[in-house]
């Protein structure tokens, strides 16, 4: 008799113990809901691809993270840096390699916008998404008449006949001109290169969109450069589907952090015109994978 009531405490301090040990495996994880049930991460990219780090940051969270059994990337992008771009294509393309990567794009998925898109495992588009534009702009602002009316002249110390290239008190050098074209080609075959390996394009699609121009989504389609038409919700529905999820999925956006959350911020509609200005004069200063309509 003696021994029952040894037992039961026992078995108390045991449960004890053991919800103990679940609030702590729980708080110790980043997000405890990935422990029960199965769900599609989504990651955005909208405005001008600037900076890499995000995105990279949320991708590589999902592919990690077991219970996320699939990711939709959501791409809302003219384009813009090559560095970031590429950045992206490559954390987008290892994670395509560990668990199914949906792209949905929405009114714009177009040059660096397409680029990242590229290698995920299927490309959902609106029939009047703008996307294509494979290739780079370069743009150098020459400011020498500005300069002056200003009175201003500047005073350069190089090492080299090149060094300086796209200087804005000067036009551009016959050499200058020579090797920057020679680099924006050299961008624009890496760019091409990446999308016909990772759509596997025919040769009659690559002459299309060899001349960067701009397609519609429902011409994407006939080209070979998305998989299927529809929305945001289609490109979740065909994620869950990959990734071997029954009924409907539940949706997961990658875990705030000071950082990002910051980053964030700074992008919300208070700072817009300061953001709009900021894109504005990245878009002018060296080689970009931008959708950017502009003269000859």
């Amino acid at each position: 008799m003696k021994k029952r009531p040894m037992a039961a405490a026992i078995g108390i301090s045991l449960l004890i113990v053991a919800a103990f040990a679940l609030v702590f495996v729980l708080l110790g994880r980043s997000d405890p809901q990935p422990l029960f049930g199965n769900k599609v991460g989504v990651v955005e990219i909208k405005g001008v691809i600037s900076d890499a780090r995000a995105v990279m940051e949320a991708l590589d969270e999902f592919r990690r993270e077991e219970a996320v059994r699939a990711v939709v990337l959501r791409v809302d992008s003219p384009g813009g840096g090559v560095g970031p771009s590429q950045e992206i294509y490559q954390e987008v393309k290892r994670t395509a390699a560990v668990k199914p990567v949906v792209c949905s794009m929405g009114g714009v998925a177009a040059s660096g916008g397409y680029y990242v898109a590229a290698p995920c495992t299927k490309i959902v588009a609106n029939p009047g998404t703008l996307t294509g534009s494979i290739g780079v702009i370069s743009s150098f602002p020459n400011l020498e008449g500005l300069f002056e009316k200003l009175g201003l002249k500047v005073q350069t110390i190089k090492t080299g006949a090149l060094k300086g290239a796209g200087a804005p008190d000067r036009p551009l050098s016959e050499e200058e001109r020579a090797m920057l074209t020679s680099m924006t080609q050299d961008l624009f075959g890496q760019f091409l290169g990446d999308v016909v390996a990772s759509r596997q394009l025919k040769d009659d699609a690559v002459k299309a969109i060899s001349d960067s121009g701009i397609f519609s989504g429902k011409r994407a389609l006939e080209l070979g450069l998305v998989d299927q038409l529809g929305n945001f919700h289609d490109a979740v529905a065909l994620a869950a589907r990959l990734g071997g999820i029954p009924g409907r999925p539940k949706l997961v956006k990658p875990h705030d952090k000071s950082e990002r959350w910051l980053r964030q911020l700074l992008k919300d509609e208070g700072q817009s015109m300061l953001r709009s200005l900021v894109e504005q004069a990245q878009a002018l200063g060296g080689p970009q994978y931008l959708y950017a309509p502009a003269g000859d």
